[in-house]
């Protein structure tokens, strides 16, 4: 038997951006449709974003007495914020239009990027358009509705 090879799992690590098309709605001075700019963001990192929104604290009743499991141990709960956590994943993956850029964000008067992409695609249809195509060149067909979708996709 021969030595497997694993120069075929060290890749060269670069940023890769993909085009798809933006809205309907936007369209350049001369009428054609805008192309969204896309940078490929890996697994790791979307985790991290998804990890970021995510906050674990003790899980109390109404007099804040903290529930304790048969075990004794101190019961949590966990709230998960997906979808700023989705909308952070796509300001961050859009280079055209760079939702993180400063004159836009005083334009729209917004000071959180999870914001961006609600103001920017302000209409239902722009931003369920706009959050298909990021999805999609990130790897996945739609947006995802919680992290535990996302994680059910990677693993499929």
């Amino acid at each position: 038997m021969s030595k497997k090879d694993l120069k075929f799992f060290m890749r060269e690590q670069k940023e890769e951006i993909v085009t798809a098309p933006a809205p309907s709605s936007f369209i350049d001075d001369e009428g054609k449709p805008i192309e969204l700019e896309i940078k490929v963001i890996g697994q790791a990192r979307i985790q991290e974003l998804f990890a970021n929104y995510r906050k674990r604290s003790v899980a109390t009743d109404k007099k804040g007495t903290p529930y304790i499991t048969p075990s004794g141990e101190v019961a949590f709960k966990t709230e998960r914020d997906s979808q700023r956590a989705v909308r952070h994943i796509i300001a961050e993956a859009l280079v055209y239009p760079n939702l993180q850029d400063p004159d836009l964000m005083k334009y729209y008067n917004c000071a959180d990027i999870t914001d961006m992409p609600l103001k920017v695609f302000a209409k239902a249809d722009e931003y369920s358009h706009v959050s298909q195509m990021v999805m999609s060149a990130l790897g996945y067909g739609t947006e995802p509705q919680s992290e535990d979708d996302l994680i059910d996709e990677a693993k499929n």
